[in-house]
């Protein structure tokens, strides 16, 4: 079951990105997180996102314009090791709460508590016009690229505030779409490699085949976003994702969807 839903996921995801700059790590990372511990769902999202980004370079990177890539995408990448190094301090250990639901226990852990109210916040920026619309000026590229790398490395959501910060530059369509996938790519090498200093996740070899099929569903998600670029505009699907995720994240954060994981005796 898990296999066909996060296949879906992934491929939706990343088709998605395509028509709003970001998306794929958004709601990814949440669909990793019923199946998966918080850190794993992370880290297999990154991989995830990183070879699908590769394979959009494939497809659009003649586009790219090094100047912009260059400057927001190195503090990017030492944002991206502050916010993976900050990952690693949240135990999943620490208990904020626990609670009785139905005869069964639950528990919020510092991991899972964190993440959950970062999908919230971003998927509320999505569905707030002036926050989505919401442009940063030009002379904050460095700043937003230390910025947007950390929450990459933190949890996965760059998207967003990179899409704020590289809007004002005036690119055209095709290098907006290329300087982006390429800033992402510095950022999850840098957080890839973090997180894989993480004993736990080195054993993650034995989870290949869900992660191969999100991968390929991803880049079929990709070659058809690709091929519609200039066709569809999905704004309003973008805003039921964004409610879809806000209650998704509820669950999660509250250990309902995780309830064979921090069941308790």
């Amino acid at each position: 079951m898990e296999f066909v839903v996060v296949a879906l996921a992934a491929g939706f995801a990343s088709l998605l990105t395509f028509f709003s700059g970001f998306g794929l790590g958004t709601i990814l990372t949440p669909v990793f997180w019923i199946f998966f511990p918080g850190e794993t769902a992370i880290t297999l999202t990154a991989i995830v996102h990183l070879l699908n980004n590769l394979f959009k370079l494939g497809l659009i990177g003649r586009s790219i314009v090094w100047k912009v890539v260059l400057v927001f995408g190195l503090p990017g990448v030492a944002g991206a090791a502050l916010g993976a190094w900050t990952l690693e301090g949240l135990s999943t250990d620490t208990v904020w709460l626990t609670y009785n639901l139905f005869g069964s226990a639950f528990r919020v852990t510092a991991l899972n508590g964190v993440l959950a109210l970062l999908i919230i916040l971003f998927s509320i920026y999505d569905l707030i016009p002036r926050l989505a619309n919401f442009k940063f000026n030009s002379q904050w590229l460095i700043p937003g690229g230390f910025i947007s790398g950390f929450f990459g490395g933190l949890s996965g959501h760059q998207g967003a505030l990179r899409t704020a910060f590289l809007v004002r530059y005036g690119l055209s369509k095709n290098a907006f779409i290329a300087c982006g996938v390429s800033i992402a790519c510095f950022i999850d090498v840098t957080r890839i490699s973090i997180y894989f200093r993480n004993a736990e996740l080195q054993n993650m070899v034995k989870e290949w085949p869900i992660l191969a099929m999100a991968t390929g569903a991803a880049f079929l998600g990709a070659y058809l976003g690709r091929q519609l670029l200039k066709k569809v505009t999905l704004e309003w699907l973008h805003r039921v994702v964004a409610i879809f995720l806000i209650l998704l994240a509820l669950a999660l954060g509250s250990g309902i969807l995780d309830w064979q994981a921090n069941n308790l005796p």
